[in-house]
């Protein structure tokens, strides 16, 4: 019998950290269902204590998830423990995960604290994060530039005071795959009591080296694997939950180990997961972008058509690339879009939000002869960010370029209920209209990040357009997609504004400690 590899998925958590790639509460609860569906086994939703906007999100997750373990974050101190205990209680399946760090340099500059200190802290927190549920997880913080020994101890006490399992982050990247390797190993040799916790390891993309690092670690008996969809995370991002799945699951003669990840959903939750932050997955990027099958050079095309295995190691249905096409027009029901959204894992909460979306939907329709799942997962997406509370909505938007002449752009918005106009000059006509846009809000931001991307392909394909805003140190990431790149570059800027006027208490996920 093969081990069972945990997939422990912190997209929610760690992924949110990202510049920019913030989540609403809603947002959250859909990627959570998805990753439900796949059969992800933990679901980090956030970190309770950061604030009253994280923390009603993790219970909301905690809430909509039944199949899954619950996770929340907590730095280990009374306070954070407490809120992560009492936002995993509508969990059916919850775990509290408390870190401190235990490297020399975050133990001297950070925390302040001696070694013995550190130790008390952590058994103190693991001890009370029982008193909520009996599945607790310790992360010594930095573990991949930590003294072994003092690793050892720390470890030891941790299991003895009820930590079920270990897990041992290279929070900074640092760590090469047999250096990592060895360590896990070493661990569970030398620990006495290490038989009585799950060992599992949670690395940091700075090198490049997250996913080899994890695997390797496996290789040395590691049985739980934190990771995110994309490989999203802040720096350089975190280990690839598609690529550990799969190579997991592709070298069965090497591991001793599967996972139980439905792999069909690999792909709608990457789109998805893109398609809620505005992070675009690059074509090259294995499992999940748009060139992983496929196949441009004349040998390569005459190998697979001959024999699929000699140029392709795994099935591209198997990730789930063999349903992304949506057979649905301007003529189709409601029920049909009810359901094909449902497929690809959005479930309406009302009738008033589902006719809304189907409103959208036919309107787009109207314009594009055909109707892709990429093109509904942004309508779904963009639709979320129309919030009851919203300030400002784009109520025209009008833009003029021609060769030798200033572009121009005319925007009019709803800014809490009373219609605004004014008219700008730019570089070009989404820079016009940002001017436009501003000279009416005012904001003050600071344009850090513009991207476009196409959602489908054909010369009829709908641009999804993302900006980030800054302003005294709050980031926002703004959405918009529409078949004119000017309009969905307005709706985007508009939407990151409503984000950045929103008074919902919430910090940025960057301001918070994290390992």
């Amino acid at each position: 019998m093969k081990d069972h590899l945990i997939i422990f998925d912190t997209t929610l958590r760690d992924g949110e950290q990202s510049p920019g790639a913030s989540m609403t509460q809603d947002e959250k609860i859909r990627i959570a269902r998805l990753l439900e569906k796949m059969r992800v086994d933990i679901i980090e939703a956030g970190f309770p204590a950061a604030s009253p906007g994280d923390f009603d999100a993790v219970k909301a997750v905690a809430s909509a998830v039944k199949n899954s373990t619950v996770c929340g974050l907590a730095r280990a101190n009374p306070r954070d423990i407490e809120k992560a205990g009492e936002a995993l209680k509508p969990a059916k399946s919850s775990r509290v995960h408390t870190f401190i760090a235990t490297s020399p340099i975050h133990m001297e500059h950070k925390l302040r604290m001696r070694p013995d200190e550190v130790v008390e802290h952590a058994v103190a927190s693991v001890k009370q994060a029982r008193t909520y549920t009996d599945d607790v997880e310790f992360s010594p913080e930095d573990a991949g530039r930590s003294e072994i020994d003092f690793l050892c101890r720390i470890i030891e006490a941790t299991i003895d005071a009820g930590a079920g399992t270990i897990n041992i982050p290279d929070t900074v990247g640092y760590n090469l795959p047999n250096q990592f390797a060895d360590l896990i190993q070493a661990l569970r040799e030398k620990i006495p009591n290490s038989d009585k916790a799950v060992f599992s390891v949670h690395c940091h993309n700075d090198l490049g080296l997250a996913v080899a690092n994890s695997l390797s670690a496996v290789m040395s008996g590691a049985r739980q694997v934190e990771c995110t969809i994309n490989g999203l995370g802040e720096r350089a991002g975190n280990a690839s939950l598609e690529e550990i799945v799969m190579a997991v699951r592709t070298r069965q003669d090497k591991f001793e180990c599967d996972t139980r990840i439905d792999t069909a959903q690999i792909v709608p939750a990457s789109r998805l997961v893109s398609n809620i932050t505005g992070f675009a997955v690059q074509p090259n990027k294995a499992i999940v972008g748009a060139n992983a099958f496929a196949h441009e050079a004349g040998i390569h095309q005459d190998g697979v058509i001959k024999a699929r295995e000699t140029y392709e190691i795994m099935r591209a249905e198997d990730v789930g690339w063999s349903a992304n096409r949506m057979v649905l027009g301007k003529h189709s029901g409601r029920n049909a879009f009810k359901e094909r959204l449902k497929f690809l894992g959005f479930e309406f909460g009302s009738d008033e939000e589902l006719n809304h979306a189907f409103t959208r939907f036919k309107a787009l329709a109207d314009n594009k002869h055909e109707i892709f799942d990429d093109d509904l997962q942004a309508l779904v997406t963009e639709s979320g960010h129309e919030e009851a509370n919203e300030r400002f909505s784009l109520a025209d938007l009008q833009s003029s370029s021609a060769m030798g002449k200033s572009p121009t752009a005319k925007v009019s918005i709803d800014v809490d209920g009373s219609k605004k106009t004014a008219e700008e000059s730019g570089n070009g006509a989404v820079d016009a209209t940002f001017r436009a846009i501003e000279k009416i809000i005012e904001s003050g931001s600071m344009l850090q990040l513009y991207s476009v991307n196409s959602i489908t392909s054909g010369t009829d394909a709908q641009g999804e357009v993302s900006v980030r805003l800054e302003r005294e140190g709050q980031i926002v990431n703004g959405h918009g997609a529409d078949l004119d790149i000017v309009v969905a570059s307005g709706k985007a800027y508009i939407n990151a504004l409503n984000k950045l006027y929103h008074t919902k208490d919430r910090m940025h996920p960057q301001l918070t400690q994290a390992i």
